[in-house]
């Protein structure tokens, strides 16, 4: 089944996120990688056993930003900026884990993974990926040679802007009760990819999509977490909103009943965005690109 509204859709936003879980930055073009878009996620924060740091336990990471420079990376915070170079010089290979992957990186010892531990109030340390490491997507979807960065799981992720208007109509009735102080922004959600012109969820069920000279195969829609409840301005948890009313009509069971098991997705998780794979590494994608579903299912 080919989209309708092929033609009418295109790229209106671009993210990276160069550390995980810290302030993402618009971009308007992009070089496509095997792992996601260049930089992102390159860099993670760890404790000082090589887990994974997420906003999840640390909401205030959303608040330090992160700017790429030639060939370094500035952090700023309201403690101060920090410059960093995008390897360490000296840096310790120790195994790093995020979720269920246990994959190498390259720490920064000394004075970097000092500032993020002085800004976070906890002992963490920075980690790089370096291109050697080899981190496979999720088994169900890797095609033998998928890999990922520090993301979650998958290189991308694509909402439309559709899907978040109809999110926040459904909030509006909360806001006009002064239960909500505004609508929810795109942010909550941080995608790689936002894409303007598509029908609400439409993204749901795209299997293949062409942006610009680019490729991408659709894996399943992203479950969502306690991350989009972060005010990312503030870095503080904001009440139960956008989950709580994304839990009344987008959890899996109820948005694809028949395709549960084969995802392998919790029937009780909620749905938002749409993960994808990059198909053509060295492609570059531009904010004003044209977006053509190729392949999709109802």
């Amino acid at each position: 089944m080919i989209s309708v509204a092929k033609f009418l859709m295109h790229i209106s936003e671009i993210n990276i996120y160069p550390i995980k879980s810290l302030k993402g930055i618009s971009v308007d073009s992009v070089l496509v990688e095997s792992r996601g878009l260049q930089y992102d996620r390159r860099w993670m924060l760890t404790d000082g056993n090589g887990k994974f740091m997420t906003q999840r336990e640390f909401p205030r990471m959303a608040t330090i930003g992160v700017a790429v420079e030639s060939g370094q990376l500035k952090v700023e915070s309201d403690e101060g900026v920090m410059e960093i170079p995008f390897e360490p010089d000296r840096g310790t290979q120790k195994q790093v884990v995020i979720w269920q992957s246990v994959c190498d990186g390259l720490v920064y010892d000394g004075e970097v993974s000092e500032w993020f531990s002085d800004v976070l109030a906890t002992k963490c340390q920075l980690v790089f990926m370096p291109d050697e490491t080899r981190r496979s997507v999720n088994e169900r979807f890797d095609r033998g040679d998928d890999i990922v960065s520090f993301a979650d799981g998958y290189p991308l992720l694509v909402i439309s802007e559709a899907s978040l208007a109809d999110l926040n109509e459904r909030l509006e009735e909360k806001r006009q009760a002064g239960m909500l102080a505004a609508p929810v922004p795109m942010n909550r959600f941080r995608p790689n990819i936002v894409v303007s012109g598509s029908a609400a969820f439409e993204e749901d069920s795209w299997d293949k999509i062409r942006v610009g000279e680019a490729l991408f195969r659709g894996t399943k829609p992203c479950e969502r977490c306690v991350i989009t409840t972060v005010e990312q301005q503030k870095g503080e948890f904001d009440g139960k909103e956008p989950l709580k009313t994304l839990a009344t009509y987008r959890l899996a069971k109820t948005v694809m009943p028949d395709r549960v098991d084969s995802l392998g997705v919790p029937p009780n998780a909620v749905l938002f965005g749409q993960n994808l794979i990059a198909e053509t590494p060295g492609a570059t994608i531009n904010v004003g690109n044209s977006v053509e579903v190729i392949e999709s299912h109802k």
